[in-house]
């Protein structure tokens, strides 16, 4: 199969269910992630999430019936890039909404700036897209790539452990997150391994691990990577006999499938299926009443996201036509909308504003959760805002 003949495979335009009775939308939504290959689970909870809010919004957004168009990116960055460029394009979509991993944002950031068309990350925030190359019409609904990985290396520089050992795969996302530990963690590093991105054998790592002296561990895994060095690491004894903090290595997303092996992990995010305030607990029990399933971090924000653009497609009464005014309505909603993290509000450079917790990895009876251990990093700030020029 030719490039082109499979791009018609991948980004067949998919209007969801609720929607497909209106043959003239007033507002398009390009909804992209990896909705295939290893990480398509993660992509599944975008659109869940994203699709469960808009159920519960009527099928419209502020007020305004809705096209939602998926793309899947296969988190690679040449297959995003023509996502971006047909919904841009062709599609000619009112917002943008998912972008996938960092590399595919990357790939994409001088694109999205130049054709000013309000665009939404739910899974991180590179570090080049929260300073020098933000825009004003591009946004993270999750939190700058390192946010967690500042709150852990807090956590445990508070906690007094000497010598860390750090692990996380080789990418812009996974560099920032350990940038941003290290940013708060000033004592030793054991060592700093960084991995294949979609690796699935750890083994050679672990072992080189075992051998190092440490006092506990750092990682950062996301997917389905945290599911086989999760396990891997439980096989290897690691898990239980040196302490395991993470950063979106365990969540709802794979609690499921790791169950005992993830006990007693500690996990750094904005946001787990236990927060309790009332716009999470009601996101939560229609989740799993819809999909038979908790939800993970990246539903809760694709869930978010939708919420947040009902606000700021209202505030400009339906009119998405102006692109700097529709963008700016974005960054105004994003203090006015009702989180399911709970406060929250964009900074200058369209980076949220929000607390990051640490939880502990726990079973309730026979469920699997995550324990509110410590909030290390209240309203926090990004480090990156000062090189950011929008004011």
């Amino acid at each position: 199969m030719n490039k082109l003949a499979n791009m018609n495979s991948v980004l067949c335009s998919i209007a969801l269910a609720a929607l497909s009775a209106h043959a003239q939308a007033d507002v398009k939504i390009g909804l992209s992630g990896p909705f295939s290959g290893p990480m398509a689970a993660d992509g599944q909870e975008y659109i869940d999430g994203f699709s469960l809010a808009l159920e519960q919004l009527g099928g419209k957004l502020g007020g305004q019936d809705v096209t939602v168009t998926q793309g899947d990116d296969m988190m690679k960055p040449e297959i995003g890039s023509q996502v971006m460029r047909k919904f841009i394009e062709r599609d000619r979509v009112d917002a943008i909404v998912g972008l996938g991993y960092s590399n595919i944002i990357m790939a994409n950031l001088r694109r999205l700036k130049d054709s000013g068309v309000v665009s939404i990350a739910v899974a991180g925030g590179p570090s080049p897209m929260a300073g020098a190359q933000c825009a004003p019409n591009v946004f993270s609904i999750a939190y700058p790539n390192d946010g967690s990985g500042e709150a852990i290396g807090k956590l445990m520089q508070d906690k007094g452990y000497k010598n860390v050992y750090l692990m996380a795969p080789n990418y812009q996302a996974g560099k920032d997150m350990i940038n941003g530990f290290k940013r708060w963690y000033k004592n030793a590093v054991a060592a700093e391994v960084y991995t294949q991105i979609n690796q699935t054998d750890y083994s050679a790592e672990i072992t080189q691990l075992q051998l190092a002296k440490k006092d506990a561990i750092f990682v950062f895994y996301p997917g389905s990577m945290g599911v086989n060095f999760i396990k891997q690491l439980k096989q290897a004894g690691v898990i239980g006999a040196v302490p395991v903090y993470s950063t979106f290595t365990v969540d709802g997303t794979n609690l499921p499938a790791l169950r005992n092996a993830a006990l007693g992990v500690v996990s750094g995010n904005t946001w787990n299926p236990s927060l309790q305030n009332p716009q999470n607990e009601k996101f939560v029990r229609a989740f799993e009443a819809k999909y038979k399933r908790t939800p993970g971090t990246y539903a809760a924000n694709a869930y978010d996201a939708a919420m947040l653009l009902d606000v700021a497609v209202r505030k400009v009464k339906g009119d998405t036509s102006n692109k700097a005014a529709f963008a700016a309505a974005v960054k105004a909603a994003g203090a006015e909308f009702k989180s399911v993290r709970g406060r929250f509000s964009f900074n200058s450079n369209n980076m949220p504003i929000q607390d990051y917790h640490a939880f502990e990895m726990v079973q309730e009876g026979s469920h699997f959760t995550g324990r509110l251990l410590a909030t290390p990093l209240s309203n926090h700030k990004d480090a990156y805002v000062s090189a950011c020029p929008l004011k």
